[in-house]
C-alpha cells in the first residue's frame, strides 16, 4: 500500500471515530448523575442545600451531578418512577411509594437524626391550646382548625395524623373544618403564625432550626407536643446505577455521604444544611412501620 493511500485510510478512520463520538449524546447524558428531593422547605434553602451537595458529590464521585427540582412531593415520586432521578431524598412515606414503583430500588442512606425522627404540633399562643405531655393530650386539638404540610409528608401529615387518631381525634370529623395542607414545613409555621390555623403539624428538625435561627416569635407560636420517634428521611437509589456508572457506584455514593465530617469546614456546611451530624447506612426494613401506617391511612395501595 502506498504512503498516500495509508494516510487517506488513517484520516477516514479518525473522521469516522469523531462522528461516532459526536453521535454518542445518549452516553454523555447518562454520565450525569441526577439527584432530587421532596420540596419540604423553602425553594431557596433547597437550592442551596442540594447545590452544595451536588458540587461535593461531583468531586468525590468524578461525575457531573445535577440537582433537579420538583414542584411537589408526588412530583418527586413520579420523577423517580419514570427514571428522571437517579437518586432522591425522600421522606419515609414517599420513599416507600417510590420503591414500590421501581422494582429493585432501595433505601441506602439516612441522616443520624432519621433513625429517631419526630414531628411537632404547634399552636398560636392565643389559641387556648397549651403544651401537652402525652398522646392522649392531643385530644385538645378536637374542635380546632389544623393544617398539615404536604398530603404525602411523613412528618407533616402521616405520623401526626396517626397520633391524633390514637388520641381519639378524627381529622375528617372532629376538627373545625377540613384539615389544611400548607405544602411544606416552613409554610405550616407561617400560616399558624399568621393565625390562619389554630394548630399545625410539622417536621421537628425544621421547627428546631427555625427557632434556633430566631425567625419564629415563640411568644406568638408555641410547641404543643413532640411525638414518639420513627424512621423518616432517606436516600433511595435506582437499581441501575452500577450498570450506568460502573460497578460499586451505589456503594461509592453512600461512602461519600458517610465520609462527610463535621470537623471539616466544607463538610460541616453541607451537614448543617441537612440538619445532621452525619449520614449513616439504612435499608428498606427500617421503613416497614411507615409502610404499614401508610397503607392503613390509604396513602399506599
Amino acid at each position: 500500500m502506498t504512503r498516500p493511500a495509508l494516510l487517506s485510510i488513517m484520516v477516514l478512520t479518525l473522521a469516522f471515530g469523531a462522528v461516532v463520538a459526536a453521535c454518542g449524546g445518549d452516553d454523555a447524558e447518562q454520565a450525569t448523575l441526577r439527584i432530587g428531593a421532596i420540596p419540604d422547605q423553602d425553594p431557596e434553602r433547597l437550592q442551596r442545600t442540594y447545590g452544595s451537595l451536588s458540587d461535593y458529590l461531583s468531586e468525590e464521585l468524578d461525575v457531573d451531578v445535577d440537582y433537579v427540582p420538583v414542584t411537589d412531593y408526588q412530583g418527586a415520586v413520579t420523577a423517580f418512577a419514570v427514571g428522571d432521578l437517579d437518586l432522591a431524598w425522600f421522606g419515609g412515606l414517599t420513599g416507600v411509594q417510590a420503591r414500590l414503583e421501581v422494582d429493585g430500588a432501595r433505601a441506602v442512606a439516612q441522616r443520624d437524626i432519621d433513625e429517631a425522627f419526630t414531628s411537632v404540633f404547634i399552636a398560636g399562643a392565643d389559641s387556648g391550646i397549651g403544651p401537652v405531655t402525652d398522646i392522649a393530650g392531643l385530644s385538645a386539638v378536637a374542635g380546632r382548625s389544623l393544617t398539615f404540610g404536604s398530603e404525602s409528608s411523613t412528618s407533616g401529615r402521616l405520623m401526626p395524623e396517626s397520633y391524633l387518631q390514637e388520641a381519639g381525634v378524627d381529622v375528617d370529623a372532629d376538627l373545625d373544618g377540613a384539615p389544611g395542607f400548607s405544602g411544606s414545613h416552613d409554610a405550616t409555621i407561617e400560616v399558624v403564625s399568621a393565625g390562619a390555623f389554630d394548630v399545625g403539624a410539622l417536621n421537628s428538625q425544621v421547627w428546631d432550626a427555625r427557632v434556633a435561627e430566631g425567625v419564629i416569635d415563640t411568644t406568638q407560636v408555641i410547641e404543643v407536643f413532640r411525638t414518639p420517634a420513627y424512621h423518616d428521611y432517606h436516600w433511595v437509589a435506582q437499581p441501575n446505577l452500577d450498570e450506568r456508572f460502573g460497578d460499586g457506584f451505589t456503594d461509592a455514593f453512600v461512602d461519600a455521604l458517610i465520609k462527610l465530617d463535621a470537623d471539616d469546614t466544607g463538610d460541616r456546611e453541607i451537614l448543617e444544611l441537612f440538619g445532621a451530624g452525619a449520614f449513616i447506612v439504612t435499608d428498606d426494613a427500617n421503613y416497614a412501620a411507615i409502610e404499614a401506617t401508610g397503607r392503613q391511612a390509604g396513602l399506599i395501595r
